[in-house]
């Protein structure tokens, strides 16, 4: 008697992610499978426009490469797409942004963590970014006024800090950025 074989899980690729009519959602795509992300929150949204504009203003001050904010693809492989709130890319890896997104890992992915993708964010797309070799994440929690600062260690990251506002901090990537975390939090 013949055996059925299993149903594999259908497993998407970016063609099909991109085939995804405009529906006013947002979507990534996780080793296949589809995630549909809620609107952010108003918090959500102010602190990554705060963070994103003191980090650009340094970034481009000192030459250093591309800050860029959601909603932007970053191809990691056929099957991964991500939609971090914020990116940077140095000068010397700009060749990673293409006219489709980012192909390719960023050198520093954030997330303002929201009620609804928090442990998303602490836990699957944390082991995701660090497989496919983005250096450095960090983790910004507006109800904790706090940013943890991760360096990736072979296949995961090793937390640096965290840093609580109202404080003024300096991280491993921007050593030079005396970053004013009462200004990042509303």
């Amino acid at each position: 008697m013949a055996r059925v074989p299993e149903a594999q899980p259908l497993r998407l690729t970016y063609d099909d992610y991109r085939a995804i009519p405009d529906d006013g959602r947002r979507y990534e795509l996780i080793e296949g499978e589809i995630r549909i992300m809620s609107s952010p929150a108003t918090q959500h949204q102010r602190v990554s426009r705060n963070l994103g504009v003191l980090l650009h203003l340094h970034v481009n001050e000192h030459q250093l490469g591309e800050v860029l904010t959601a909603p932007l693809d970053v191809i990691l492989d056929r099957g991964t797409v991500v939609q971090p709130d914020i990116l940077f890319v140095s000068k010397l890896r700009l060749g990673v942004i293409s006219k489709r997104g980012i192909e390719g890992p960023p050198d520093l992915v954030v997330e303002v963590l929201s009620e609804s993708t928090q442990s998303f964010d602490r836990g699957a797309k944390r082991q995701v970014y660090a497989r496919y070799g983005v250096d450095h994440y960090w983790i910004v929690d507006p109800e904790a006024r706090a940013l943890a600062e991760h360096v990736r260690s072979r296949n995961d990251y090793a937390l640096l800090a965290t840093h609580t506002a109202p404080a003024v901090c300096r991280t491993a990537l921007f050593p030079d950025l005396q970053l004013e975390l009462a200004r990042v939090f509303p």
